[in-house]
């Protein structure tokens, strides 16, 4: 329907309404103050306050009709306070009397509303109604929503003249939501492009790949109004997920690292199909992988690839709304799923900005590794064969001694040398093979034994600096300790860090469980230990405040690394 043909339908609605100069006043009062609202929010807020005023009812509500076309995904109030909508508990789906009006897009008018066939009484602690009145909202020929009044005042039931001017008030209703969401997609655009924008200057003023995430993440949960926002990235030589980076409320920080599976998942869907797949309930929803701390107050959700369906796809951003809040519909995923992919453009450049600097510092490697082969080793061979010679002509039994062991430090460190060497031109022994997928695995098979996916964290250059004698001896030590919590902890949250520093390699398993036994068996524990003291490192049981236990091995790195 045009808006001029909107505007005549208003006219004759008005012209039908047979009440007082003063009804007729205050309908258009209504039709102006409801138009005048561009912030869809006000506008639906507008609509049911306009029309509960205009019939003298009670109560009223307005109730937006979801995407499936047959429940409520939202429901405005007035009449009740705060604390009773607590008391009666979660919002109208939409079913009984509600969704007679939904089923049947005209208006309906009752008496007594318990009599109607389709009414099946109140939840506990809702206040008693008798009178009804039903009436659609239709935008672009489409029903949006329904108003629903009850209980005029005085005990009277609503008449046709009720009925005549709640139907003028959903005509201008519907034509004010249109502009408004016109108004809201067209300042969401502005924003989106503003932070695409952000994503760029941010690549050119060179900031790192952690720096760009953040703003990936920060600027889609302020456009989509969601109250978590996180990234998850592919794990490599394996199909599941990890996430990178988390914002929203307190906690949230603490899914950082946490393993998302690659099927049986929002994200894992996500990455696999290139396509956007929503819920109306993150909570509910076994699909979503959480922790306790982000498990309460989260409703509507979607999860983006960041790429094409047909083209490489770097990673998942999951944006959550907070529960009763709308869904992600067809008008919002459009943009967001364009965001999705320049964000995916931005982190492809930050990783080849990333690769080159990578492969800047091999080619230094490389050059340092050719200094000391043809200088330095050739300069200590000539030097040490030097000294072989003059050891001869030494007659003091004292010195010639201590000129052969100058010889033998000599070749000493031409053994080390060739040894750095070899280290600074070692190169990825294989994506399948490294450290990094074998832990991202392990931690995966973990989940099922755990009955909850564990958070992994991995800092360093695990797959570079770690030799594969104690890359391998790593991965029997994660195996045994999380096949320990999985047995005895009793724990709710497992947590895995994995770093590399310079000179040592770091592996933590904490969780929230009973804490470590006074009495049991120690032998997996014993052996763990005995790892250790064969590599000259440690390994630390500790019993942290906030309750759990923490085992910390910590191995040195040969020097060079």
């Amino acid at each position: 329907m045009r808006l001029d043909e909107l505007l005549d339908e208003l006219q004759v609605r008005i012209d039908a309404v047979r009440g007082t100069r003063d009804r007729v006043h205050s309908l258009l009062e209504a039709v102006v103050s409801v138009g005048r609202e561009l912030d869809l929010a006000q506008v639906l807020r507008r609509i049911v306050e306009a029309a509960a005023l205009l019939v003298d009812a009670d109560y009223g509500a307005l109730g937006i009709i979801g995407p499936d076309g047959r429940t409520l995904s939202q429901f405005l109030t007035v009449g009740l306070a705060d604390e009773q909508i607590a008391e009666i508990g979660p919002r109208p789906a939409g079913h009984g009397l509600l969704g007679e009006v939904i089923r049947h897009p005209e208006p309906l008018r009752l008496t007594d509303l318990g009599t109607h066939s389709s009414s099946y009484g109140f939840p506990a602690h809702h206040p008693p109604m008798r009178t009804f009145l039903g009436v659609p909202i239709r935008v672009r020929d489409e029903v949006f929503g329904n108003l629903y009044l009850t209980d005029k005042r005085g005990g009277v039931d609503f008449d046709v003249e009720d009925e005549a001017v709640i139907s003028t008030l959903s005509v201008a209703a519907g034509v004010a939501i249109d502009n408004a969401r016109l108004y809201e997609g067209a300042q969401r655009q502005q924003r989106w492009l503003k932070a695409n924008a952000e994503i760029t200057e941010s690549l050119l003023s060179g900031s790192s790949r952690g720096a760009v995430l953040e703003i990936i993440a920060s600027r889609a949960k302020e456009i989509t109004g969601a109250v978590l926002a996180d990234i998850s990235v592919p794990v490599t030589g394996a199909d599941d997920l990890v996430v990178e980076l988390a914002v929203g409320p307190e906690g949230s920080a603490t899914r950082r690292g946490l393993l998302v599976p690659g099927s049986g998942t929002l994200s894992g869907a996500a990455h696999a199909s290139g396509t956007p797949v929503t819920t109306w309930n993150a909570a509910a929803d076994e699909r979503f992988p959480r922790d306790g701390q982000t498990r309460d107050g989260i409703g509507p959700a979607v999860a983006v690839p960041l790429g094409t369906a047909g083209g490489e796809r770097r990673g998942v951003l999951f944006l959550a709304r907070a529960a009763g809040e709308p869904g992600f519909v067809e008008e919002e995923l459009e943009p967001l799923v364009a965001f999705a992919g320049q964000a995916a453009i931005a982190l492809e450049l930050a990783e080849r900005r990333r690769d080159a600097e990578q492969l800047a510092l091999l080619e230094e490697r490389d050059r340092i590794a050719r200094d000391l082969h043809d200088l330095a080793i050739q300069r200590l061979f000539a030097t040490g064969m030097t000294l072989q010679s003059a050891a001869r002509l030494v007659q003091h039994e004292g010195a010639a001694e201590r000129v052969g062991r100058a010889v033998d430090d000599l070749d000493e460190t031409i053994k080390i040398i060739r040894s750095t060497i070899f280290g600074l031109r070692t190169r990825d022994r294989g994506s399948d093979a490294g450290l990094r997928a074998r832990a991202a695995r392990a931690v995966g098979d973990a989940a099922a034994a755990l009955g909850h996916p564990p958070r992994l964290s991995m800092e360093g250059l695990l797959d570079t600096d770690v030799p594969v004698a104690i890359a391998d001896q790593t991965m029997a030590v994660l195996n045994e300790l999380l096949s320990n919590a999985a047995r005895h902890s009793k724990a709710s949250r497992v947590g895995v860090v994995l770093r590399a520093n310079p000179g040592e390699i770091v592996l933590s398993v904490s969780d929230n469980g009973i804490g470590i036994p006074a009495q049991g068996r120690r032998s997996g524990l014993r052996n763990i230990g005995e790892r250790a003291d064969e590599l000259g490192g440690t390994f630390v049981l500790e019993s942290p405040d906030t309750g759990g236990a923490r085992a910390v091995w910590t191995v040195p790195l040969p020097s060079g690394t």
